[in-house]
């Protein structure tokens, strides 16, 4: 019951923060696309994770579905949480993130451990979740994460 709640909770909330607070162009390309880049770069891997999770590119919150390739996230509610520990971590600093831990963390205390995993995590990576992803698409998946620590 509370995956549904805060499931709810993002849907909710994603249309008007894609709308209202989201500054950056939507991405042209789509999935299909995404999967003819090379094997192991980051377009493709961005691909296979829409395609395995059965997601389609959201406009404007491109970044989010490439914070979870780079980072070897799950979907769960607990592993989006624990995405924004990790962002957090690494020093992204929005609204957004701060309402998902606010309102998600009373909800999973028992993963509380894991979630300051993350944010250790983030910490010891080099900052990356300001860059703009659109322009590596065809770099190795591997290459940035060793570049940046993730």
């Amino acid at each position: 019951m509370k995956d549904y709640i805060v499931e709810k909770m993002y849907e909710y909330s994603r249309k008007p923060y894609q709308k209202y607070f989201k500054k950056s162009i939507p991405w042209e390309i789509d999935k299909d696309v995404l999967l003819q880049y090379p094997k192991n770069s980051l377009g493709f891997e961005l691909g296979h994770f829409l395609d395995r999770n059965h997601f389609d590119i959201q406009p404007k919150l491109e970044d989010h579905d490439i914070i979870h390739v780079l980072t070897n996230t799950g979907i769960s509610v607990a592993d989006e949480i624990g995405m924004q520990y990790y962002l957090l971590g690494n020093g992204k600093r929005s609204l957004y993130l701060f309402m998902v831990i606010l309102s998600g963390t009373p909800f999973y205390l028992h993963h509380i451990n894991y979630f300051f995993q993350q944010f250790k995590r983030g910490k010891q990576a080099l900052p990356f979740h300001y860059l703009d992803f659109s322009k590596m698409l065809l770099i190795p998946v591997q290459s940035i994460q060793e570049t940046f620590k993730i």
